[in-house]
């Protein structure tokens, strides 16, 4: 499978399946500039060995089907080619995947949960899931990621003609973790895609969900909340590409950090394309910053091929608590640190309130919680 060239998305040009066809990144490449390359651990250059361990368990809701395959399972890479040098090692370098096929016209009462659980950092570790619904199927799937570990990995999600797929991802790792992982999901006609992102834990964790579809009709809903403490990089790179027309995406993530060098990084990338007619898009991104020492880096791009849409836009803030917000709940007898906590959770509980799994959305609640703790 050869270089790919895409001309339109300057963040998205290349493609491929083999390590080779990426230069090792320097840094002052657009994709890679906000990204402190030094703290990958050699992910992105070749010099990671292969020898940590992530485990990986499955709890599968009746009516889908979970296996553990080889590499060379022909189900594996049809949805997706690799879009940089990371994407491409991860898919170089996996054992084993766990593949989740939902079947035609089934529909789960239950969430299929896969945990992944790190066993340590010193030593790199690479991994693949794909998630199938087959036409008209609908289904939830949460993936937790625990532990230690220094990992990454490609996930794909298949989701059939007039299918409804909900993903929450938990990213709660130790702080030694260092993360790159890569979300594709290919949506077939009238299919719906939702996912929640929900980054807590990590040294160093790097997101990269995307788009594309297979007809028209397909919806996509994109959600993040991430909470960014001292000494913490998370970074959240979405690309939506709108090929077809009459498709719909929508984009939300929020933020909130505290504490000395405490980094997030927001890159939303939305590309229109010229037969996409009809397209309605729209993305947010919005950050509470908590303490001084903090950085933020949010950049929506919009690129626009056809004058022929329903709607296209997109917005970032980025900002302190607000001081009147504050004011008033002191002024009604409300202590100053509950003050704060609370204003913390209405900004990111507007996100977490729309998880739908109870367990999962108590959990996060109890994480945002201990982070306010500290």
């Amino acid at each position: 499978m050869g270089l790919e060239q895409r001309p339109v998305s300057t963040l998205h040009e290349r493609a491929s399946f083999d390590v080779a066809d990426f230069e090792v990144p320097t840094g002052r490449e657009e994709e890679w500039r906000f990204t402190p390359l030094r703290r990958l651990r050699g992910l992105h250059n070749g010099a990671a060995e292969a020898h940590g361990k992530v485990i990986a368990e499955a709890v599968a809701a009746a009516g889908a089907t979970v296996e553990t395959v080889g590499r060379e399972d022909p189900r594996l890479g049809r949805s997706f080619v690799p879009g940089d040098r990371v994407s491409a090692q991860a898919w170089a370098s996996f054992a084993q995947a766990t593949i989740v096929t939902v079947p035609k016209e089934t529909e789960l009462t239950e969430p299929v949960v896969l945990r992944l659980r790190g066993e340590d950092a010193s030593a790199a570790s690479f991994g693949h899931t794909a998630v199938v619904l087959e036409p008209f199927a609908r289904a939830t799937v949460v993936l937790e990621h625990r532990g230690s570990a220094t990992y990454a990995d490609n996930v794909e999600f298949v989701v059939g003609d007039g299918a409804s797929l909900s993903v929450i991802g938990l990213q709660d790792w130790d702080d030694d973790t260092v993360h790159v992982s890569y979300q594709h999901a290919r949506l077939g006609r009238d299919a719906r895609f939702v996912s929640h992102n929900v980054t807590l834990g990590g040294d160093l964790v790097r997101i990269s969900p995307s788009v594309v579809y297979d007809g028209p009709g397909g919806d996509a809903e994109l959600y993040g909340v991430y909470f960014a403490d001292g000494g913490q990089h998370l970074e959240h790179r979405l690309f939506v590409d709108h090929d077809r027309p009459r498709c719909r995406s929508r984009v939300d993530y929020r933020g909130a950090l505290q504490d000395a060098d405490a980094h997030a990084v927001w890159i939303g990338d939305v590309v229109i394309r010229a037969e996409a007619e009809g397209t309605d898009t729209y993305e947010l991104n919005r950050n509470l910053v908590l303490t001084d020492g903090t950085r933020v880096d949010s950049v929506p791009n919009l690129e626009i091929l056809t004058g022929e849409v329903v709607g296209a836009g997109h917005a970032s803030a980025s900002g302190r608590l607000d001081d009147e917000h504050l004011f008033y709940l002191q002024a009604r007898g409300i202590p100053a640190d509950e003050a704060r906590r609370m204003v913390v959770r209405g900004f990111l509980g507007q996100l977490v309130e729309r998880i739908e799994v109870p367990e999962v959305r108590a959990k996060v609640e109890e994480a945002i919680e201990a982070e306010l703790d500290r």
